[in-house]
């Protein structure tokens, strides 16, 4: 969003977190609906194809409606698309569920070393990637905010790899934390933040926004 343009309403804010975290929603349920009742490795990739297959199209559906809704896709949500559809290929093509349980390291991994760099150069590169301008937040609160969510993303890189090991955790294990570890664990640091960003000068009106325009994965 262009400095000086009128900051979305707040509504928008839940319209990001559906766009964000459906097509991860449409991945487990596609899982588990297509998931074998016993441990067949053969009907377990299969599950695993087909839940990747339906989360790339939830993807795709996910970057029309941003752009229908919201009038923008972010940058990091392109990046995120592009990542996932990428991953997901080499997940159908190989049949080795390890490419998409890999995936969102890499994302994490990329969208920390961007963030970082930006705010060892002082620039708030979290504002850039989002396409966001949180009515009030003042320019130091953005490269703080930049900061904390490279380091947090660097932390989230390190155990999805815990996660991702299949020597350690299963594919539905996996899965499962997803949504149950990585999802409030995000939603947790980025309530956190709301008493700096109003101490920054985020106004009330904003919070929700705020809210739904954070990075998620």
């Amino acid at each position: 969003m262009a400095p000086g343009a009128p900051t979305k309403p707040a509504k928008s804010g839940w319209i990001n977190i559906a766009i964000d975290y459906g097509p991860v929603l449409v991945f487990f349920i596609a899982y588990r609906l297509a998931r074998p009742a016993g441990d067949a490795p053969i009907a377990e990739v299969a599950a695993v194809i087909k839940g990747t297959t339906a989360f790339m199209i939830a993807t795709v559906v996910a970057l029309c409606a941003s752009k229908w809704l919201l009038g923008r896709i972010s940058p990091m949500l392109w990046v995120t698309a592009v990542l996932v559809i990428g991953f997901g290929a080499l997940t159908v093509y190989s049949q080795n569920p390890v490419w998409i349980r890999h995936k969102p390291t890499a994302v994490y991994l990329l969208f920390a070393v961007v963030l970082l760099a930006g705010w060892l150069r002082g620039k708030p590169t979290l504002k850039i990637l989002l396409e966001a301008a949180f009515d009030g937040l003042s320019e130091h609160g953005w490269i703080v905010l930049s900061r904390n969510w490279g380091i947090f993303f660097l932390c989230l890189a390190g155990l999805n790899e815990v996660f991702a090991n299949d020597a350690w955790f299963t594919f539905g294990a996996w899965l499962k934390a997803k949504l149950f570890v990585f999802l409030p664990l995000s939603f947790l640091f980025t309530f956190a933040h709301l008493p700096f960003l109003m101490k920054n000068g985020l106004s009330g009106e904003a919070k929700e926004q705020a809210v739904g325009d954070l990075p998620h994965e």
